[in-house]
């Protein structure tokens, strides 16, 4: 039998409400598998942010399962906050975590083309967030036992 050819993975965006329940529990199952049991995070993962209205969940999906995953946070002073970064072990160096990011920037863009984006990035990855246009603006600082720095965005590339 011939070799099928590779189905790219799927990219996906709902709030919460429109997640199918097992997708739903294999997405909390990845953030688990990755900033629990793999990171040794201290603080709980599931923080209300998701029943938030406006708080958009995106995955990226292989044969059925999440390997990658953020939020989209639309924050109450207009700013965009993402969070809760997450690519399955075996599936990191394959560019979904960057193609993830890259989706969620365009959706920030669509949500409030004038806003500033901003995340909390674990120290280890503040290289590859500049990469993609942000500058870090503060010291480092512990978040859930992890080493982070805050990082933005800015609309008109100004820095």
């Amino acid at each position: 039998m011939p070799d099928q050819p590779a189905v790219p993975p799927d990219l996906h965006r709902a709030v919460l409400d429109d997640v199918p329940v097992r997708t739903l529990y294999l997405l909390m199952k990845l953030r688990q598998d990755v900033f629990t049991m793999e990171q040794g995070a201290t603080d709980a993962d599931l923080d209300g942010r998701e029943l938030e209205a406006g708080t958009e969940l995106l995955w990226i999906q292989e044969a059925g399962e999440p390997i990658a995953h953020l939020r989209l946070l639309r924050e109450a002073d207009g700013t965009v906050r993402i969070g809760r970064v997450a690519v399955r072990a075996d599936r990191r160096r394959g560019g979904h975590g960057r193609r993830l990011m890259v989706a969620a920037l365009e959706r920030a863009r669509e949500l409030t083309p004038s806003a500033e984006v901003h995340l909390d990035a674990q120290a280890y990855l503040e290289t590859w967030y500049a990469s993609m246009g942000f500058e870090t603006v503060g010291g480092m600082f512990l978040e859930a036992g992890i080493e982070h720095v805050a990082m933005v965005l800015r609309p008109d590339g100004t820095r």
